[in-house]
Formats: C-alpha cells, sequence, structure tokens
C-alpha cells in the first residue's frame, strides 16, 4: 500500500458543553470540558494508521507536543513523525470548541506553532492529503507531490484567490463541505462546474445528508447511521477512510462507503481520535450497513 502523507495541523482540542451561546457582552456556564487529541491533519493519519495504512505528518509542533503525550500516542498508532518539526518556545496548536445543547458549534483555534509552516521545507510525496494549514506551505506541498488531494476546511478564507488557483491546478482529489464548496466557486468566481473540469474528483459532504462525489458521474453516499455523541472530527474520519480504500484501489463509491462507516465510529464518542476503528471493525459495521462484502 502506498504511503499518504498529511499536511496540516496538530493541536490538542478543549471541548466545552454549554447550555447555550451567550450575547455579547454577557456570560454562561460550563457544563463539562475535556482536551483531547485534534487537529485535522493528525486526525486523519491517526485514522489512516488505525485502518492499516500507511502514513506520515508533516507539520511544526511546539515543545508540549511529547509532554502532553499525543507524541506517543501517535507513534502508537503507527503515525510516521519524521517530518514533525518541535519548535523551541512555542505551543503547539490549539482548538476550544464549544458545543451548546442544540447541537450548534462555534470553534476558536489558537495557531500556536502552526504560524511556522512557511518556514519549513516542503518534502516530495507520492500521494498528499494536504489538511487546514498554512496556504503558502500548501502551494509548495501541491506542486512537489505526484498526487494531491485537498481540504482546505476552514482555513480556505485565509487563501488569496492566486494560491488557490495554483493549488486547484495541482489537485487531483478535492474535499469539501457544501459551505466551503460554495465559498470556494465564489473566491475563485468560478462554477461548480468549472472546479468540476479541473479537479478529477470532487467530494462533497452533506453532514448527516451523506455525501456526494463527482468524476465521471455523480455518486451518492448515505451516511451510515450510529448514535452521535459530538460530532467533531467526523469529517477528517471520512477522508481518512476514503483515501485508505482509494489507495487500496477500491472504487469511488466504495471509497465514500468507508468514509462515511468511519466517521460514524467518531460521533458515537467524545474526541476526535477516541473511537477510531481499526479495518477489521470498520468492515463489520460497512457490510452490515451496505449489505455488501469488501
Amino acid at each position: 500500500m502506498q504511503k499518504i502523507s498529511v499536511v496540516g495541523h496538530v493541536a490538542l482540542d478543549y471541548i466545552f458543553s454549554i447550555p447555550s451561546f451567550p450575547d455579547v457582552n454577557s456570560s454562561t456556564y460550563v457544563i463539562d470540558y475535556e482536551r483531547f487529541y485534534g487537529g485535522g491533519a493528525a486526525n486523519i493519519a491517526a485514522a489512516i494508521a488505525k485502518l492499516g495504512g500507511k502514513c506520515e505528518l508533516i507539520s511544526p509542533v511546539g515543545m508540549d507536543f511529547s509532554d502532553s503525550g499525543y507524541e506517543t500516542h501517535l507513534e502508537n498508532l503507527g503515525v510516521k513523525l519524521d517530518h514533525l518539526v518541535k519548535l523551541e518556545g512555542e505551543k503547539t496548536a490549539r482548538a476550544y470548541i464549544f458545543n451548546d445543547e442544540r447541537q450548534n458549534q462555534i470553534t476558536y483555534f489558537y495557531w500556536g506553532a502552526s504560524d511556522h509552516f512557511p518556514e519549513l521545507e516542503a518534502p516530495k510525496a507520492e500521494i498528499v492529503h494536504i489538511a487546514t494549514a498554512n496556504p503558502r506551505f500548501n502551494v509548495k506541498m501541491a506542486q512537489m507531490a505526484e498526487f494531491v488531494s485537498f481540504d482546505p476546511g476552514q482555513d480556505l478564507v485565509t487563501y488569496s484567490v492566486e494560491e488557490l488557483r495554483s493549488i486547484l491546478s495541482n489537485t487531483d482529489m478535492l474535499f469539501a463541505n457544501r459551505h466551503e464548496i460554495q465559498r470556494l466557486c465564489n473566491m475563485t468566481a468560478r462554477s461548480f462546474s468549472d472546479i468540476g473540469d479541473e479537479v478529477e474528483i470532487v467530494v462533497v459532504t452533506y453532514d448527516v445528508g451523506g455525501s456526494q462525489i463527482y468524476a465521471d458521474e455523480r455518486i451518492e453516499i448515505p451516511s451510515v447511521q450510529a448514535r452521535a455523541i459530538e460530532p467533531t472530527g467526523a469529517g477528517d474520519g471520512y477522508r481518512a477512510g476514503f483515501l485508505v480504500g482509494f489507495v487500496k484501489g477500491y472504487d469511488l463509491e466504495v471509497c465514500g462507503k468507508i468514509g462515511a462507516t468511519v466517521a460514524s465510529f467518531v460521533v458515537e464518542k467524545r474526541g476526535s481520535q477516541t473511537n477510531l476503528p481499526d479495518w477489521s471493525k470498520m468492515k463489520e459495521r460497512y457490510e452490515r450497513f451496505f449489505h455488501e462484502t469488501i
């Protein structure tokens, strides 16, 4: 199986439960909170490794990366960390995620060591998944890799039009949710059809509405039913499952179904990496839900 290089944030996630979001200049109380291992790229790399895939993580982190236990956690999963750069005097990125009782969510992200992405040397890669990270570094990675999977995520607004167009010109597979794909079209002044003509595979996710894959035809993938506790990291799980299926040689429909199955595990517990399935667990749920063997 080919190795997947994953570029983007490594972060510590602090997930808070609150009754409701307060008005400006007022406050509310915190029902509960916990700290988890997170960051979009690290979530994807961890899930790939758990599924038995080969992967490496490319990211800057702070010196607290080791003390937090995160380094040992990823090493135990089998994620290669040769291109993880520890920066003296910096903190690892952090996400502060607030969920209210209606399942609405607001996130505050502290970049920390991730601010130093432009200083890293972009290594060559056969297959690279570019997650949320610094646009300038991502442009370099897209130019260096043989196959590019691109997921701009919530960092989309940090890209210039020129940076987006440069990456898209090198992208083979694009992931975005329904809001991001519309924003991408608006920012580049292109229609969805235009982007589909340039990028071979476009995957658009719709939360509980499943996903749609656009290649030679449109393929609709339903979401896999699960008892959802907390949604953080579900999209990362989907991307990891899809990519592992892709490097294993499955067709795009099966890749989407694998992605949906992995995502269903993620939402069952709090924390993006708390309930990642191995290939055997994923396969059993996949076959039970979709009534087909893989």
